[in-house]
């Protein structure tokens, strides 16, 4: 049963000019965006800066309304609602189903209330009577690793690593069905990205977790998902499970993400692979495919026509006019 079912979204921002502020353009952030994320499964979503992932997982939590599409969630078993069409003050209950892990430990986390009041400010909320929210809190505080003692203190005393388990404990307070982590170690030193990770795996493991899980950085990527959808310029370009994409991408662009992956051990490094130009405008994008321009297996049809995505099987789709006919390497 899948938890979440994002259909053919879009998040247009409208460009204004003049004294009128009149509409001149169109960033088109997401432009047709479809995923799924089953129960227990964690998707992530990847790609470069400006791709869109963020503006993806924000119309998820409903901080931006879509231009289109819908954004099926099913907070109970049995039950689905449209995120999207669903009105402003019809949210407030739903929003318990879904929480967030935020990028920054640092920024995210008020600095004039002790920890304790952190995690717990999603029960008080939603009516959760204090004894109760006490207990949770102690029990929420040993489930990330953290002393009992925490909860008495500010978070200026603690750690980026320690601040983002803080940030963890209090997305799960409510037993979420969804978790949306934006980029939640891209902040953190290498080795507390690895504690960090760790933890999440272990909460997987252990309550099952659903979650989105947006990000650029691939080798972090490997360790945490069981499908990864790629984007470029608003659009996803290739869906597969983790091992099938990181052992044969179907797109060049996956493969250029690949390759720039830093390899631990010089003995397996691949060819580098650089493409040429910029990141498409996604205001003024490229007629075609939106890659073509950097691509090196380009053909006069990528030009013209924008491909669709296309099922190879296997739980892949990507979406390239040549996807049937190239065998990229698969880089580490």
């Amino acid at each position: 049963m899948n938890v979440l079912e994002v259909a053919a979204l879009k998040k247009h921002f409208p460009i204004r000019a003049g004294l009128l502020r009149r509409e001149v353009g169109r960033v088109r952030a997401v432009d047709g965006v479809s995923f799924s994320i089953a129960e227990g499964e964690t998707l992530a979503l990847v790609g470069e800066s400006g791709c869109g992932k963020t503006t993806v997982a924000r119309c998820i939590l409903r901080a931006q309304r879509v231009t289109s599409g819908a954004i099926r969630f099913s907070p109970a078993p049995g039950r689905v609602v449209d995120l999207a069409a669903v009105p402003k003050a019809a949210l407030r209950p739903l929003r318990r189903h879904i929480q967030m892990i935020f990028q920054d430990p640092y920024a995210s986390l008020n600095p004039r209330m002790v920890v304790g009041d952190i995690i717990a400010e999603p029960l008080k909320v939603n009516g959760v009577p204090a004894a109760e929210r006490a207990a949770r809190v102690l029990e929420l505080l040993d489930l990330v690793g953290l002393p009992a003692l925490a909860r008495s203190r500010f978070p200026h005393a603690f750690s980026g690593g320690q601040r983002q388990r803080i940030g963890i404990a209090r997305a799960l307070a409510l037993n979420p069905r969804l978790v949306v982590a934006d980029e939640p170690v891209s902040a953190l030193d290498v080795s507390v990205q690895a504690q960090i990770i760790n933890l999440l795996l272990d909460l997987q493991d252990r309550l099952k977790l659903s979650m989105l899980f947006v990000a650029h950085d691939l080798s972090v990527v490997r360790h945490v998902s069981d499908r990864v959808a790629v984007m470029y310029v608003g659009r996803i370009v290739e869906v597969a499970p983790t091992d099938a994409l990181y052992r044969t991408p179907r797109h060049p662009y996956t493969e250029t993400l690949l390759a720039a992956v830093p390899a631990p051990d010089p003995a397996r490094r691949g060819r580098r692979i650089v493409p040429r130009g910029e990141v498409a405008d996604s205001a003024k994008p490229p007629p075609g495919c939106a890659f073509h321009p950097r691509c090196p297996h380009v053909v006069d049809r990528c030009r013209v026509e924008r491909p669709n995505l296309i099922d190879l099987g296997a739980g892949r789709q990507v979406s390239c006019h040549r996807a049937r006919e190239l065998s990229l390497a698969g880089v580490g």
